[in-house]
């Protein structure tokens, strides 16, 4: 051995490295990456208080056989063959999903379609009809989705040409799809 120093110095340089590479795995450890996982709490907020106003308005009253309101605004021909109950269901779904616990009304927007299957196209699409809203949606906003089947008795753009003689109104099941968003 011509000098024992150089020893010395590879023997700390190893030390400080290993000092410096467990310091960055403690430090890599401790900290976390933020993600912000709290902006969804609020979109499923709101998607459960309109699944929730929709099943409460396809369900019949008193538990009866009879149709639900939802199914009613559907079937309704007032506003000509392809027409809906359109101030019944703004005011049913808007008194749900502004409804709170306080005295303080919520402010919720809506914009609401019906779609369905068109029979008479070859091959067979879906169409999709307005229902209703209390604003239109501008693209700024950010809107949930919520839809529920429901089943009833309509006539809708297409069935005529299916059968020589009318068979109205057709049974089927159509989708009513809300976009929901808060202001």
């Amino acid at each position: 051995m011509v000098d024992d120093h150089g020893q010395l110095y590879t023997i700390e340089g190893i030390a400080a490295g290993m000092i410096m590479l467990f310091t960055t795995y403690l430090v890599l450890n401790a900290t976390s990456v933020y993600t912000p996982g709290d902006t969804h709490i609020s979109d499923m907020q709101l998607e459960q208080i309109g699944t929730d106003a929709l099943r409460m308005m396809n369900t019949p009253l008193n538990g009866s056989l009879s149709e639900s309101p939802l199914q009613d605004i559907i079937e309704y021909s007032g506003n000509g063959q392809y027409g809906f109950d359109n101030a019944s269901f703004n005011t049913m779904f808007t008194n749900y999903v502004n409804n709170r616990t306080g005295s303080a009304k919520d402010n919720l927007h809506y914009y609401a379609t019906v779609t369905y299957y068109n029979l008479s196209s070859q091959p067979p699409t879906t169409g999709s009809l307005f229902l209703a809203s209390n604003r239109n949606l501008k693209g700024g906003e950010h809107p949930v989705r919520v839809t529920e089947w429901v089943l009833a008795d309509k006539t809708l753009p297409g069935d005529s040409s299916l059968w020589s003689e009318p068979q109205y109104p057709i049974p089927r099941a159509v989708l009513v799809e809300v976009l929901l968003w808060r202001d």
